[in-house]
């Protein structure tokens, strides 16, 4: 019992004895407690700095992961700048030409047709017809009958082997009769399609990421009605803008918008279902990161087919300026 006093007494003194130093001494309390400030304020910072460093890491971690993917992507918009930049029909004629030969031979695994020299030769004599004429997609149709004579005359060949003349090669042609038939505005155009596809597929991206719980359907299960419909809204917000400079009124240039970024979907799609039965990842190797041709291209494909049959509704379309 006297031990527990004779501690309470001496706890008591300690306590006492440390206020009375508190009082005589502020200024060394006001220090501990500012040091303790500085402790809990480098804590903080050093916590933000990791978490700083950490983000650092996790984004070069994934640029080095998608390398291949980034430099590809910036090669093929330098090219793209410098097409348009030069705005040469032959030199247009060219680089869609040799992007509709790679896209032939890549839609051949697609269809599981074995390669052979009269696709490209066929092909190649399409793209001779468009450059020399003012009937772009009209020369495919040629180039059609002229081939599916051959196969008649042969009966070696079957008539599946019709199927890249539909798709890729009309579709490639089309972007080049959005150039040569929009007069002074051809380059617009182009930038318009592009501007159209780029964002409807950024939109659809982002809004399935952020928003995306309905299937859009079995094709295609990642996508989804949410993504869809974000992707055509943004589509529609920025192509319209775009397309005032080529139709010189604002509804007129949303009604073709939507209608192309819907048609630029459904070029995606295609070219996954195309995929799924072949029962592959990508279309081709060429570009690293993004696949082939096809799958860089292939909303821009129905986007353009589309966007040349509605453009040919407005006044003075083959003797379009740019209206800015």
């Amino acid at each position: 019992m006297k031990e527990n006093t004779t501690q309470t007494e001496s706890t008591q003194i300690e306590s006492t004895t440390e206020q009375s130093l508190a009082k005589q001494n502020p200024a060394h309390t006001e220090q501990d407690s500012n040091s303790k400030d500085f402790n809990t304020q480098d804590s903080i910072h050093t916590s933000s700095t990791e978490q700083s460093h950490a983000l650092q890491d996790k984004l070069k971690a994934k640029f080095l992961a998608d390398k291949a993917r980034f430099i590809t992507a910036f090669i093929l918009i330098g090219i793209l700048a410098l097409v348009l930049i030069i705005d040469s029909p032959l030199l247009t004629c060219v680089v869609l030409g040799v992007l509709c030969l790679v896209g032939v031979q890549e839609s051949l695994s697609l269809y599981k047709l074995e390669s052979a020299l009269h696709y490209y030769v066929f092909t190649a004599l399409a793209w001779v017809l468009a450059y020399i004429n003012e009937r772009v997609v009209e020369s495919a149709f040629i180039v059609l009958v002229m081939y599916a004579s051959f196969l008649a005359y042969s009966k070696k060949i079957s008539p599946k082997t019709m199927l890249p003349f539909i798709y890729p090669i009309i579709p490639f042609l089309s972007i080049y009769a959005l150039y040569k038939d929009a007069g002074g505005a051809g380059i617009w155009v182009i930038v318009w399609l592009i501007i159209i596809v780029a964002f409807t597929d950024t939109g659809a991206y982002f809004g399935g990421k952020a928003l995306g719980k309905t299937p859009f359907c079995e094709t295609s299960p990642k996508k989804t009605i949410e993504g869809v419909i974000c992707g055509v809204v943004c589509g529609v917000i920025f192509g319209s803008l775009v397309g005032i400079g080529t139709c010189g009124s604002f509804l007129y240039s949303m009604m073709i918008t939507f209608v192309v970024s819907i048609a630029s979907v459904f070029g995606d799609l295609f070219e996954s279902y195309l995929k799924r039965e072949a029962g592959v990842k990508d279309s081709g190797s060429l570009l690293p990161g993004h696949g082939g041709v096809l799958d860089r291209l292939d909303a821009v494909l129905f986007g353009a087919v589309v966007m040349h049959f509605l453009l040919y509704f407005l006044p003075g379309y083959k003797e379009m300026a740019i209206i800015l």
